[in-house]
């Protein structure tokens, strides 16, 4: 990861600096929501089902975890002026901090109800914060884009140490105030997600991430302690589409993702299992006639959340009815869906660091909660929550569930499996490929009326090549949703789609394929 202020010690560097300030914040990358990787969730360290452990070799226990499987790597650029952060895996652009009533300190006066959360991009957008009017508020797909699951869970009496799950060399990000009456782990950020369901018998409730303790919850919109519930904001601009997913049934019990780039299995495996067991089950599989079946990390797995779908809404899980989705009974008796492993770890400050396992509920993410006397098995965090329980045990220990919503505890999770789409099983080309690019090369720069563009790919596939002026503004496609070899050079002439020369400038190229994207800038002279 590099800040754009490393750049700039010639003329050129600097006009290129100022207009790459413009173009990240601007319309470059409104193309994002056709395909955009699943940001890596930056997991490094392996565990068993209690402590840190050394990488398993395959065919060892504990095999194929989070750490051993790297994605799209987070990369960030922030803004000149340090008011936003652009990601350069989504093309979304951030607010940098969550400071919204501007005193310069980041505390819980900065927090917003819902409502008010809902009206502050009007504020920002009046104002032209950070030279644009079109910020919005994300989608929980969007907001869970930013998790790091290099954090460490506080959740307990004691911490040594405070790692959030965010990258805070970009992001601004304070813990829950303690000396206010707030846990430490009170450091909710509101989505624009709303849950088709309700929690708590009967609360609406609002998808948020927690980067404090590393969840998501459906929160109660419209109560809290002493009133409305409050969390902080971060708004986003860019396209709205990031996160949609584009689903293809392949016709032999796999489907494909080609937002993200993921091939899934269409059916889960039928039967919960501990966690090490769930990461054998998708070591071991061979399906479709592919060998490279792995569990999902907990934000691959959360991508294929449908949350416009809930057991109690359309009377199905919460994910598209293209997946198959056994169903459960669940701890109130009702006909519900599973929760499902991810094969990342939930680290925390205790002797036992590696307990707990991130998983996602398709179903209701039920909790025993109600007055003192008066508690129930109800829905406290919704159909698409992501919470954590431990890799093995029983869950009986748990009879009335565990933390203050009485959370119930699922060792026992279901497996759905993923491989990477465009890879093939077997082909030690493409398997040498993945991961190398994609690289994109402006030449000559500068470029005297016409630029050839060399490239690169991970692997033979369809791409587009769009040209963009300095204000972000889409030029002209050299190649649209072609397929193309994995390497080999693509011309631009210097002419816009109207067929006129552009002026002399700084204009940017960008390919993007299936999962990946490069963008390269051209100096344009005559």
């Amino acid at each position: 990861m590099e800040r754009i202020g490393a750049l700039g010690r010639t003329k050129w560097a600097l006009a290129l600096l100022s207009s790459a300030a413009l173009l990240s914040s601007a319309a470059l990358l409104a193309g994002a929501a056709s395909a955009a990787p699943v940001v890596d969730t930056g997991q490094v360290l392996c565990y068993d089902a209690t402590d840190e452990i050394d990488p398993p070799l395959p065919g060892q226990p504990f095999h194929g975890q989070d750490a051993q499987y790297e994605g799209a790597v987070p990369s960030y650029t922030l803004s000149q002026d340090g008011l936003t952060v652009y990601d350069q895996n989504t093309g979304l652009t951030w607010v940098q901090s969550p400071d919204t009533n501007g005193d310069g300190t980041l505390d819980s006066d900065d927090k917003l109800t819902w409502s008010e959360f809902q009206n502050y991009p009007a504020t920002l957008n009046a104002a032209r914060f950070g030279g644009f009017d079109d910020w919005r508020t994300p989608t929980i797909k969007e907001l869970y884009s930013l998790i790091d699951f290099r954090g460490v869970d506080p959740s307990g009496p004691t911490y040594p140490d405070l790692i959030p799950f965010i990258d805070t060399d970009y992001f601004d990000f304070v813990y829950g105030d303690e000396s206010a009456g707030e846990r430490i782990i009170d450091a909710q950020y509101w989505s624009n997600t709303e849950y088709v369901g309700t929690v708590f018998g009967g609360e609406a409730a609002v998808f948020g991430v927690n980067f404090a303790d590393g969840r998501i919850k459906g929160y109660p919109r419209d109560f809290g302690p002493g009133g409305a519930m409050t969390q902080f904001a971060r708004y986003v601009r860019g396209d709205a589409g990031c996160g949609v997913n584009d689903l293809t049934d392949n016709g032999d019990g796999t489907i494909t993702d080609h937002t993200t780039g993921l091939m899934w299995t269409r059916a889960d495996n039928g039967e919960g299992l501990i966690w090490e067991d769930a990461l054998a089950y998708a070591e071991e599989l061979v399906f479709a006639g592919c060998d490279d079946w792995r569990l999902p990390n907990a934000k691959e797995l959360q991508s294929i959340v449908d949350y416009t779908r809930s057991p109690s809404t359309t009377g199905s899980a919460a994910i598209h009815p293209i997946f198959d989705c056994t169903q459960i009974v669940n701890e109130a008796d009702q006909a519900d869906y599973p929760c499902f492993w991810s094969s990342t770890t939930h680290a925390n400050w205790s002797s036992d660091p590696g307990t707990y396992g991130a998983y996602v509920a398709f179903g209701r993410a039920m909790g025993y909660f109600g007055p003192p006397g008066q508690e129930s098995w109800v829905d406290v965090h919704g159909a698409g929550a992501q919470r954590s329980d431990p890799k093995d045990g029983d869950p009986d220990d748990w009879p009335y569930g565990h933390g203050p919503q009485g959370d119930a505890i699922r060792i026992f999770n279901f497996v759905r499996c993923v491989r990477d789409a465009d890879e093939l099983s077997g082909n030690d080309d493409a398997g040498e490929a993945h991961g190398e690019g994609p690289r994109l090369e402006a030449t000559p720069n500068p470029a005297p009326g016409e630029a050839r563009l060399r490239y690169t790919l991970p692997s033979e596939d369809r791409a587009s090549l769009r040209i963009y002026d300095a204000s972000g503004r889409h030029l002209r496609s050299v190649v649209d949703r072609t397929a193309i070899p994995r390497e080999g050079t693509l011309l631009w002439d210097g002419r816009g789609a109207d067929g006129r020369m552009a002026a002399p400038g700084v204009y940017f190229a960008q390919l993007r394929c299936r999962r990946c994207t490069a963008t390269t800038t051209i100096l344009l002279v005559r």
